[in-house]
């Protein structure tokens, strides 16, 4: 499920990202050093909101953007960086003042002028404003897989994981900035346009269709998805008072309905073990089968492409936890979620299928993908979603709950943590920490051997 078009991917992963482009002053650098996209995300500031305005045109492929993006330095800033694959800079400006922008791949680099450049001090909120057009680009992942913007049957679908966002979006592409979200869609009358959050406004004029999103939680830019097309929409509400929105393609909507309808039932069903449910809203789009290659947990409502199985609808709802709102800090983190996401559904399996979780753990543990390498140290960028990360990953947590040996202590223990990191960041090195300090165990050997092991042990136990 990630990453995009040769060339500005191929930079991600293998350019250094200590560069400032010749720049003078104290810029922000160009890049977080993630270790797997280095280039990704920008350095010197912290986004708070965006504000997105977008007229998507789908049969010409054509986007027209307005991004408005509040920030806060954490530097001096005479300088710094947006993250944007494609697409064509019309203007930009920074506390309303034009700004000088240069372009090298998918880094944009905004100075702005002498007058706002002496205002751009550490700890200072500043908004910057960028005008935009063009045809988003559908990028290739290292692992060969398709992101970005998308086409679909009857418009597009914008699919951000791991850098996809920055081909629809300028931004901070890195799932350590994370940030709340209001998105101004226009689209030709007969479509729906379906992002993350709630729906707070509708209207039509004419020939076109504006849609108002706004998303309160934060949440990073892999996170954020547009479907336009049309949609099937359904709204309701669980008994616990969170919000249900569904967009059901109508070739998928009659094979859909039974899965779809058990969201509240799984909503309250993994609430139960990983602590309450993190956001305001829930729900799915779903479009057509073969529309994308694969589903994903994007924030509030996750993307199918088909009509999804409980399993899988299980395993998207369960990273609303671990993924959306405790979000990784970079993206060798990825293992906190898939690892957890399919632990999820072995669970599911045994209180509703009768699967023992043991057997779900013999399984992967027999299965040869899943040793491929260390879940926590995926080699490359294109390993970052193979088996060793979700079986492997989910293997890690069940030797955590045998280690922990008490079921309620071992679900506390989940729940401690989504509490702990709730809209937050998490690393590797936080997981392990926590998971010490609230067993009070000593679990070097379990580190070793399963999150870092790079080969099966002899026996299971």
């Amino acid at each position: 499920m990630f990453l995009a078009f040769t060339a500005t991917v191929a930079a991600l992963t293998t350019a250094c990202a200590g560069g400032t482009g010749g720049v003078e002053g104290t810029p922000g650098a160009a890049g977080l050093r993630d270790p797997y996209f280095p280039k990704a995300g920008n350095g010197g500031y912290d986004v708070t909101h965006y504000g997105l305005t977008l007229d998507v045109d789908p049969a010409g492929r054509q986007l027209r953007g307005t991004a408005v993006i509040t920030a806060r330095a954490t530097q001096d800033l005479s300088a710094f960086n947006l993250d944007l694959a494609g697409m064509t800079v019309r203007s930009a400006e920074v506390e309303g003042h034009p700004a000088a922008v240069n372009r090298a791949a998918h880094e944009l680099t905004l100075r702005p002028d002498a007058e706002v450049e002496s205002r751009l001090h550490r700890g200072r909120t500043f908004r910057t404003v960028v005008h935009y057009s063009g045809r988003p680009l559908t990028l290739t992942d290292p692992d060969g897989s398709k992101e970005g913007w998308l086409r679909t049957a009857d418009g597009s679908v914008a699919l951000g994981e791991p850098v996809g966002a920055m081909a629809w979006f300028p931004g901070n592409n890195h799932p350590s900035d994370k940030a709340s979200y209001d998105l101004t869609v226009t689209v030709p009358k007969g479509l729906t346009a379906v992002s993350n959050g709630e729906l707070t406004a509708r209207s039509t004029a004419g020939a076109t269709t504006t849609y108002h999103w706004h998303t309160a939680a934060p949440m990073a830019t892999y996170l954020a998805t547009l479907a336009v097309g049309r949609f099937d929409t359904k709204t309701s509400t669980t008994p616990d008072g969170i919000k249900v929105f569904t967009a059901v393609d109508p070739k998928s909507a009659v094979a859909s309905a039974r899965t779809l309808a058990r969201i509240p039932e799984i909503v309250k069903w993994e609430a139960a073990r990983f602590g309450p449910y993190p956001f305001s809203s829930t729900g799915a789009i779903v479009d057509r089968t073969h529309d994308a290659g694969y589903a994903l947990e994007t924030q509030n409502r996750p993307f199918f492409p088909g009509p999804p199985d409980a399993g899988l609808l299980v395993h998207e709802m369960s990273h609303q936890w671990f993924g959306d709102s405790v979000t990784p800090g970079s993206w060798r983190d990825m293992w906190l979620n898939e690892g957890f996401a399919t632990y999820a559904e072995w669970l599911w399996e045994a209180d509703k299928e009768g699967v023992p979780v043991q057997e779900s753990f013999d399984r992967a543990f027999g299965d040869d993908a899943n040793w491929a390498f260390p879940p926590a140290d995926p080699p490359t960028a294109a390993d970052i979603s193979k088996a060793p990360v979700y079986g492997h990953g989910a293997m890690v947590v069940h030797k955590i709950r045998q280690a922990v040996g008490d079921d309620k202590r071992f679900f506390a223990l989940v729940a401690g943590w989504t509490k702990a990191h709730r809209h937050g960041n998490a690393s590797t090195a936080d997981f392990t920490a926590y998971t010490e300090k609230a067993t009070g165990l000593d679990l070097t050997d379990l580190w070793d051997t399963w999150l870092y092991g790079r080969s099966r042990p002899a026996t299971d136990d």
